[in-house]
């Protein structure tokens, strides 16, 4: 049996892997999803202080304080340059990366080097009209619920309705920090890209993936769902995730 530490994205909370870490305790597996401070039920920590560092730390102690050790790290979206941090600083404690359409930034990059320089000045606009200057709060302009249905393309009005309520602003450091140095410890590390291919498009994923496909370094894999397969197809998620442990 192994033993998942599952990283949100921003926006989301730890709660949107509950359908995922259902499946995978019942299977025997040890589950932990954390909220990032500043998100979820953590939203009332959000300062302008709170950014990938904060998130780090965030993962970080939940594995020193819980000994958790032959970590599986699981990150999505943006919570793959948080995996990427912790990784970094707790190397020994990690047995696997695994990106699930998610960011891959090298040393010094933060995530919003990854984007495309138009999507960039989107959302750094919201920033600055919208968000105090220190909070995203939202991915594009259109409502959320928009968001949900065109672009993460989640349907199910269940989900939806799950969701809606939970989304919270997002503290803007936790994409403009950039990762700190790494140590050759980690270069050991099992890496796994897992590419979403119903969401497009997205050349950052595209990129990370193809990156993953052409180094011996990493394995890749590809899931038929949209952005957000956490919420949208569980089952195949976790089909995914104990492939990972099964080679």
């Amino acid at each position: 049996m192994a033993t998942f530490l599952l990283v949100q994205p921003a926006w989301l909370g730890g709660w949107c892997w509950d359908k995922v870490a259902m499946r995978l305790r019942a299977h025997g597996h040890d589950v932990y999803a954390p909220t990032l401070t500043g998100l979820g039920e953590r939203a009332h920590l959000a300062t302008p202080d709170v950014g990938l560092t904060t998130h780090i730390d965030d993962i970080v102690s939940v594995a020193e304080f819980d000994d958790l050790d032959d970590v599986i790290l699981v990150g999505t979206s943006s919570g793959g340059t948080v995996i990427t941090g912790v990784a970094n600083r707790i190397p020994a404690r990690i047995a696997s990366l695994v990106y699930l359409d998610a960011f891959v930034p090298s040393d010094g990059q933060c995530t919003f080097d990854l984007l495309p320089p138009e999507r960039r000045g989107v959302v750094e606009r919201l920033i600055e009209t919208e968000g105090a200057g220190w909070l995203l709060p939202r991915l594009t302009p259109a409502p959320w619920p928009v968001i949900l249905r065109d672009i993460w393309r989640v349907t199910d009005p269940a989900d939806t309705g799950w969701m809606l309520p939970r989304l919270r602003p997002t503290p803007a450091r936790h994409f403009t920090e950039p990762i700190p140095p790494s140590g050759t410890d980690a270069d050991g590390i099992d890496r796994i890209y897992i590419r979403c291919l119903q969401c497009t498009p997205a050349p950052q994923f595209d990129a990370a993936a193809e990156t993953a496909r052409s180094d011996p370094a990493w394995r890749s894999v590809a899931i038929d769902t949209p952005h957000l397969p956490y919420v949208t197809h569980p089952d195949t998620v976790v089909t995914a995730l104990t492939d990972v442990i099964s080679h």
